[in-house]
């Protein structure tokens, strides 16, 4: 028999394939372009602000140009630490204000969003909508009443009563904050500390305590950068020089004979006065973003 002849197959020509991972390293690249440019909106009027406050005021009310930007002094901060005003005591007073009403404002929130989102009671939700009511009423408009009441509690020129009516006037927020952070909590865990005889105080300190933890960093920064900031409140209530919150005491520096601003002493204060608000927000920030979509499922 004869033998049968095989003829070899021809040979397969490779598929040209795209580099693995190519599209990935280009999505990357849009996306960390797209983040410094975001960044860049944001950072560099801070770093512009900065760098205007270490020039002289006579640069800083001239429009800028190349001979002014190698001009650059302490002098602005000098005169502002080193002035009649102590400043630094202005700033603690801020920060004993700022504190006071974050810690108040973030634990009267807590209990209440706590009984708004676990305890149903006839009216409820009545009570719920006065408090959101409550918050758009701006307080420049009972601005009488409250001088009046906070004289009748001997509570003017007090850090004190400046923090309690800060912490006033950010509770709704607050508390809408909290209670939809713990509708967010699964009912499941209630229901299992009931079950092995925890506490209404103990449930909330050790089950829902953690989880919260954004809703309470998110109320805790709106009531801390409301307060550092906020100038008629503090104009109003106080009249103690040595009790003066920053922003107050900065319109009194700055300005000088007949009403004048100095715009270097003016970019100086403000720069002082960004400080403590980056350096908390930067602490709070993955607690932040977290809080600020508290609710967005659940209403």
């Amino acid at each position: 028999m004869a033998a049968l002849s095989v003829k070899p197959a021809p040979p397969v020509k490779p598929v040209p394939r795209s580099r693995p991972g190519h599209p990935g390293r280009v999505a990357f690249v849009w996306y960390l372009a797209a983040g410094a440019a975001i960044s860049a909106v944001f950072v560099l009027p801070l770093l512009w602000e900065v760098f205007r406050s270490l020039q002289p005021e006579s640069a800083v009310i001239a429009p800028p140009s190349a001979a002014t930007f190698g001009h650059l002094t302490f002098a602005n901060y000098r005169t502002l630490l080193s002035g009649q005003d102590d400043i630094i005591r202005n700033v603690m007073n801020s920060l004993i204000v700022g504190v006071l009403t974050a810690v108040l404002t973030s634990l009267v929130a807590l209990l209440a969003g706590y009984g708004f989102a676990l305890f149903r009671f006839r009216g409820s939700g009545l009570v719920f909508g006065l408090v959101l009511v409550a918050f758009m009423i701006p307080f420049q408009a009972v601005l009488t009443p409250l001088f009046i009441e906070l004289h009748f509690l001997h509570l003017l020129n007090s850090l004190i009563g400046l923090a309690l009516f800060y912490t006033t006037f950010n509770l709704p927020i607050g508390v809408y904050v909290m209670r939809n952070s713990f509708l967010q909590v699964p009912r499941e865990l209630v229901d299992a500390a009931r079950v092995d005889g925890a506490s209404v105080i103990r449930t909330l300190v050790s089950v829902f305590r953690p989880l919260v933890m954004p809703g309470i960093a998110t109320t805790a920064l709106f009531a801390f950068l409301f307060s550092w900031t906020e100038f008629l409140g503090a104009l109003s209530f106080l009249t103690n020089d040595s009790l003066y919150t920053l922003p107050v005491a900065l319109s009194n520096v700055e300005t000088g004979t007949y009403g004048a601003v100095n715009y270097g002493l003016l970019l100086s204060g403000a720069v002082i006065a960004m400080i403590p608000c980056v350096i908390v927000y930067v602490a709070l920030q993955r607690f932040y973003v977290r809080g600020l979509v508290s609710g967005a499922l659940k209403g």
